[in-house]
């Protein structure tokens, strides 16, 4: 949660999109049904999180 409103603070993300996506992973209760999230918010996350400097590294196991 914290991300996405670092997101929105420095406008990487719209007031809606931050809304949208806040409101999908609150109601989201497993990864599996996060990543049902529609295509659109994912493009915002993403493009948010390139430009906020995230790596797409691969989860480690633990």
């Amino acid at each position: 949660m914290q991300t996405l409103n670092e997101m929105l603070a420095l406008k990487l993300l719209t007031p809606e999109q931050h809304f949208e996506i806040l409101s999908w992973t609150t109601r989201a209760k497993t990864p599996e049904k996060i990543m049902e999230m529609p295509p659109h918010l994912w493009r915002s996350l993403e493009l948010a999180a390139v430009l906020m400097g995230f790596e797409g590294e691969p989860a480690q196991a633990l």
